[in-house]
């Protein structure tokens, strides 16, 4: 795809607002505190200072609607909203571990499930940008044994391989499937190579959500920086950016030390496909993925250009009036007044995740959930309602809270 094509459709999206904020902050339900929590990068780029005006005006909007929409006696997570870096408004609450008391707080990494695709794509566009990679390069460059051989980069980040999708692995393998195995992704690949799954359809046809696309685009992280893809994420992303409570998870070390994840008051067991990564297992705070929002407007982490790839949707360009849409790693809501709203969530075991960036009022919205419920994905309705020129009511997806 030209970048000529996609700076047509993404020109309003890279502008920066006015007036930005800080305000907030509080560590138990209900008790907020006031403060001017600054979060910062250490990037070369300057952000306008927020005028009380703008405070004043979001603030009791944010607090109404999160208290309606959000905040429940069955969530429990974390939230907040910034400005330019300035926290508008954020809270904790709930426990990462309810047995020992143990409380949520702005420090609690929480499983971000399928918004850890955001930061793996972004992975790749680091290693694009360094020449290291290129989008359009096929898998077989960097997997010689990957079975599928028309399937490119940039058709796994934006879910556009065909590839099948390892959780129906067991179905079709039936009696020959072990369920007692903890799959690593060299294991999904393994079988990949020895089963020779039929595609769902055609390479590049249309758009399927897959999560075995961020498998391999883990294994590809790997082998394009030498390191595993726990420390090359540390590498290319969360040491560069401050982001000091984030992490990929070690299956072998970290199960009785993470945030636990709880359906109701009962805690989600482990299973089989806890040990993948790329497509989910990173944990991380708000504050953390507000540092990493904020790198994005910076050419020094991430050039403008590969952003704009990044945030072009590639499934619904021949829709008149599409309504959604996937970039690379990155979801997409249009709305009725034109407007057009990147966003990522996720849902794993227990945890229910979003996160918004706002990118033409260089606002950031996250919602990370540790208790089955669908409230965090509240976050784009807040977006639209809040910040879009014309109000829309965007539908929620029908995943259920669970009541004790």
């Amino acid at each position: 795809m030209k970048i000529t094509l996609i700076s047509v459709f993404l020109t309003s999206l890279f502008y920066f607002s006015g007036p930005k904020t800080g305000i907030n902050h509080d560590a138990s339900k209900g008790n907020h505190v006031e403060d001017s929590i600054l979060i910062t990068v250490p990037l070369n780029i300057k952000f306008n200072a927020v005028s009380e005006e703008y405070i004043n005006e979001k603030k009791p909007k944010i607090d109404s609607f999160y208290n309606k929409f959000i905040n429940s006696p069955y969530y429990s997570g974390s939230f907040i909203v910034a400005k330019n870096g300035r926290i508008l408004y954020e809270d904790y609450t709930g426990f990462s571990n309810a047995k020992t008391g143990k409380k949520i707080d702005a420090n609690t990494a929480i499983h971000l499930a399928s918004v850890s695709k955001v930061l793996t794509a972004t992975a790749i566009l680091k290693l694009v940008q360094e020449n290291n990679l290129m989008l359009d390069q096929k898998v077989t460059d960097w997997i010689p044994k990957f079975p599928y051989k028309s399937v490119t980069i940039r058709t796994l980040l934006n879910h556009r391989s065909g590839l099948p999708h390892y959780s129906n692995f067991p179905g079709i393998m039936k009696k020959a499937w072990n369920r007692k195995k903890i799959l690593t992704n060299k294991d999904v690949l393994d079988l990949m190579v020895k089963q020779k799954f039929k595609p769902i359809f055609a390479h590049n046809a249309r758009f399927d959500y897959c999560n075995t696309n961020y498998v391999i685009l883990a294994l590809i992280i790997e082998r394009a920086t030498g390191q595993n893809y726990r420390d090359a994420m540390q590498t290319l992303i969360f040491k560069p950016l401050g982001m000091k409570n984030t992490f990929v998870f070690n299956y072998d070390t970290d199960r009785d030390t993470v945030c636990k994840s709880y359906r109701a008051s009962t805690i989600f067991p482990w299973d089989q496909y806890d040990n993948l990564y790329g497509d989910k297992n990173i944990y991380s705070t708000p504050r953390d993925l507000v540092k990493f929002d904020l790198a994005t407007y910076s050419p020094d982490f991430i050039k403008p250009e590969l952003l704009q790839e990044a945030y072009f949707g590639y499934s619904a360009i021949n829709v008149a009036k599409p309504i959604k849409d996937y970039g690379l790693g990155m979801r997409m809501r249009y709305l009725a007044n034109g407007e057009k709203l990147v966003y990522h969530n996720g849902w794993w075991h227990g945890n229910n995740t979003s996160f918004v960036p706002i990118k033409k009022d260089t606002m950031t919205i996250i919602c990370l959930g540790n208790k089955y419920s669908n409230r965090p994905y509240a976050t784009l309705n807040m977006a639209s309602s809040l910040f879009a020129k014309k109000t829309e009511e965007i539908p929620m997806p029908s995943e259920l809270e669970i009541k004790e």
